[in-house]
């Protein structure tokens, strides 16, 4: 049973002093065991949190009861257990970093496309069609017929427009991404540049897979999300991509076949980038985990953390019993 509500959001909005929201809002999750990272700065909130469906909602009526963050855009997806170990809100420069002064979503953006109404826009020849994504998110799925641009960041993005992209010749640009938020940036960054007719996913990738049917669909493979889950497919149900703990490159059942693969050392991303002290060290890591694993318990984040308090507590009231006992035995002996 999918107890565990995980709520990707955003909201493009002016935040005159992000730092004075962050103390309030971090006590706020942690008041309501929400796990996850919320991103806070000048034009914005952004990120992705996790808990009850209680909390979740509460957060939701949090966000209207500040003005500022009341047009929250949140989409949802379920699991059977919390996918985030700790709870962070961090303030940044931007909520989604272009590097680009200026290029604000509230001002000019794309044209939002419904997913129902997706794959008859990118089934149009003249319609060129970029996934904004990272390379390595690219690798595990995208649309059939979708642009890599091969950027490891998203500062990356803007040089590649400059180096491949023609207003005059590139007449219909349509651009998706995970959950929708960098698309209202590279959306609004083509229009500066130019580019007239500009699309969007709205939802993002993740919408797109809750609404649209497996046998209708257009998307081919699975979807990274930034999570324990890894990556997820249609009905956005848990994909077969696992974390490279070493490297944090996500990794397929057959990638976990390779000869360079030891779980939670290395894989055949990063084994020439391992050096024998961090092979040592990573080691160690995974067999912590694993005696972790074996007794039922987190080897870290927030419940390990509860583990080990709950550990020294006990410890401490087994030391207070013995002093007793010794007390006791003293006085009966004199």
């Amino acid at each position: 049973m999918n107890t565990i509500v995980v709520s990707a959001l955003y909201h493009f909005v002016r935040l005159d002093n992000p730092l004075e929201q962050r103390d309030p809002l971090l006590k706020f999750l942690d008041q309501h065991d929400i796990r996850g990272t919320l991103i806070l700065a000048e034009e914005g909130i952004n990120g992705t949190v996790s808990g009850t469906r209680q909390s979740i909602d509460a957060l939701y009526q949090w966000f209207k009861e500040h003005p500022q963050l009341a047009g929250v855009k949140a989409k949802e997806s379920f699991h059977d257990s919390q996918p985030f170990y700790r709870t962070k809100v961090k303030i940044k420069k931007e909520i989604v970093t272009m590097g680009v002064e200026g290029v604000d979503p509230k001002e000019v953006v794309g044209t939002y496309v419904k997913p129902t109404q997706w794959n008859e826009l990118i089934s149009d020849p003249e319609v060129l069609l970029i996934d904004t994504r990272n390379d390595y998110e690219y690798q595990i799925g995208s649309f059939k017929g979708a642009v890599n641009p091969k950027t490891e960041t998203f500062r990356e993005f803007p040089d590649y427009v400059k180096e491949n992209l023609d207003p005059a010749k590139h007449k219909k640009v349509a651009m998706f991404c995970t959950g929708g938020i960098r698309c209202e940036k590279s959306t609004a960054y083509l229009k500066e540049q130019g580019f007239n007719e500009v699309y969007h996913l709205e939802g993002g990738i993740l919408k797109y897979l809750e609404e649209v049917k497996a046998d209708a669909s257009m998307w081919d493979g699975e979807c990274f999300v930034f999570d324990n889950r890894v990556s997820v497919g249609h009905e956005l149900a848990v994909g077969d991509y696992e974390l490279c703990h070493a490297c944090r490159k996500p990794l397929s059942a057959a990638d976990r076949q390779h000869e360079y693969f030891k779980e939670g050392v290395s894989c055949h991303h990063c084994h020439d980038q391992v050096s024998d002290r961090q092979r040592q060290r990573y080691a160690e890591r995974q067999r912590q985990l694993q005696i972790a694993r074996s007794r039922g318990e987190h080897h870290i984040g927030k419940d390990a953390a509860k583990t080990n308090d709950q550990r020294r507590r006990e410890k401490l009231e087994q030391r207070r019993k013995q002093r007793q006992q010794s007390l006791k035995k003293v006085k009966a002996s004199s």
